[in-house]
């Protein structure tokens, strides 16, 4: 089990909470809360070891989107990018409901 994080700059604070998703075979669960400083924090607990930099390339694309002040969450039970990047945009919808 390998244990990742990222950091980013944020401009766009949220108020509320989002859970995405399910730790389970090929999937992952995203529990995001909102983060008062203007930073993003990301810890990836993953089953996947050897995958930072695809996570660093899916992470960077969506904060590139999302440039929200979040801390995040991440368990992974080998998701794939293209899972990834639909759950993250899963807990945004949340976010913004």
């Amino acid at each position: 089990m390998e244990q990742l994080t990222f950091e980013y700059n944020a401009r766009k604070k949220v108020s509320r909470r989002a859970h995405v998703g399910v730790a389970g075979s090929g999937d992952l669960e995203i529990l995001i809360e909102p983060c008062q400083e203007l930073r993003a924090y990301v810890v990836i607990r993953t089953q996947s070891n050897g995958f930072g930099e695809t996570w660093k390339a899916v992470l960077d694309r969506f904060f590139s989107i999302y440039d929200l002040a979040v801390s995040i969450e991440i368990n992974d039970f080998g998701a794939t990018p293209g899972v990834v990047s639909l759950r993250l945009a899963q807990a945004v919808e949340v976010l913004q409901s």
